[in-house]
């Protein structure tokens, strides 16, 4: 299932939404059961900055759990079933029902949001580097690529609890630096506040069962580790479409 509901600003949504469904492996149609992504590369690709045993149980049980639980509450209105997962979240806030509301928001925004991550991630040998442009925004936005990770760093550390840290391009096409709680994402208007909405462009999982494994409690350990596997081939591919 492609996290179909990446866009570059909530004014012009229809802008992007052809776009976003080359986000994440997999596909869905409205009505079909959302199916759990394959991984793009092994459970030991990663390694030694994210082990294989935290990508098994991170990727086939957290996230089919997700989709599991998603799929559950989705199937049980017909309504939700003739959607798109994008048109769910984004109307979570008109669902009255708050138990409904509840689990959509947390075990969808968990399917996307863990799509998301996959592709965010590659080998470290494969890992590549910002694009020209990407690192052109990025010095304009934080003026300088260390000031960049060491704000993002800061973001992913202070999340208390769980949650998530995210590149995001604003509505007013600018490069921010945001974390959300649990499985909650920029793109949840009417969720997260409208000072952290946006369009994703690159996004780390600070939950503790990314990294618990093999970094204890060590979160900051994890996040420079992960500099190493981010995919900037598909970081530089997302923000070309928001541009």
């Amino acid at each position: 299932m492609n996290p179909e509901f990446n866009r570059r600003t909530f004014v012009k949504l229809g802008a992007l939404a052809a776009a976003s469904t080359a986000l994440v492996p997999g596909k869905s149609n409205a009505a079909e059961v959302i199916v759990l992504p394959d991984l793009p590369y092994a459970k030991d690709a990663l390694e030694p900055h994210i082990d294989a045993l935290t990508m098994e149980i991170h990727h086939d049980k957290h996230h089919a759990a997700y989709i599991a639980k998603f799929n559950e509450a989705r199937a049980k209105n017909e309504e939700l079933m003739a959607e798109p997962l994008i048109d769910t979240l984004r109307t979570l806030p008109s669902i009255n029902d708050e138990a409904l509301r509840t689990t959509l928001r947390n075990n969808g925004g968990g399917h996307w949001n863990h799509s998301f991550f996959w592709e965010t991630l590659a080998p470290a040998d494969k890992s590549g580097k910002p694009s020209d442009e990407l690192a052109k925004a990025i010095d304009k936005a934080f003026g300088s690529f260390d000031a960049f990770k060491t704000a993002f760093a800061e973001a992913a550390t202070k999340r208390f609890g769980s949650g998530w840290a995210w590149l995001i391009a604003t509505a007013d096409d600018k490069l921010k630096v945001v974390s959300t709680p649990n499985q909650d994402n920029p793109l949840m208007k009417g969720i997260v506040p409208a000072a952290d909405q946006g369009t994703p462009i690159l996004g780390l999982d600070v939950w503790e069962h990314a990294y618990y494994l093999h970094y204890q409690n060590k979160r900051l350990d994890y996040i420079n580790a992960w500099w190493n596997v981010v995919n900037w081939s598909k970081v530089n591919e997302r923000f070309k479409k928001t541009v």
